[in-house]
């Protein structure tokens, strides 16, 4: 890696909006153009994606275009047993603080809290839409994430 660039990992949302939206799929492309020597997949983010591949073509499609390309050079992120313990522990606080209604969470937040953890570990920025989500988590773990498009990625 070159020191100073920072690495980032795309949330889940971005590429939904991507698939959907051809002006979200162009930044989305561009982003990631302009930083695919420093970009990293979630392996969350891959299983939500595979999770909403309800045909075998886009199954084949995520696999191939979005999956495989980031196995291939090693840049994957998987939560460890520390990052999986720290985001029940974030949820259970902002339960306590009643923040997060018991038995109302989501496992897409479950999910972020995942995301934001690992990612941490690995000195990655996560980009996500849902800035409220991350903000909620931030609260109480650290967590670094940007707003699409951050404008210190963009002019880099």
């Amino acid at each position: 890696m070159t020191p100073g660039k920072t690495k980032y990992v795309l949330d889940t949302n971005l590429y939904v909006f991507a698939a959907r939206d051809p002006r979200w799929k162009g930044a989305v492309r561009e982003f990631m153009d302009r930083h695919m020597p420093w970009m990293y997949l979630h392996s969350t983010v891959a299983g939500e994606l595979l999770a909403g591949a309800l045909t075998a073509k886009l199954e084949r499609d995520t696999q191939r275009n979005l999956i495989q390309p980031f196995e291939s050079v090693g840049r994957v992120i998987t939560p460890s047993e520390g990052a999986w313990k720290r985001s029940g522990l974030a949820i259970a606080r902002l339960v306590r603080e009643g923040k997060l209604s018991p038995g109302g969470v989501p496992r897409s937040f479950f999910n972020d809290c995942l995301i934001a953890a690992s990612a941490r570990d690995e000195g990655v920025t996560v980009v996500t839409h849902n800035e409220k989500d991350f903000d909620l988590i931030g609260s109480v773990m650290a967590v670094d994430f940007v707003s699409p498009w951050p404008e210190e990625a963009i002019a880099s």
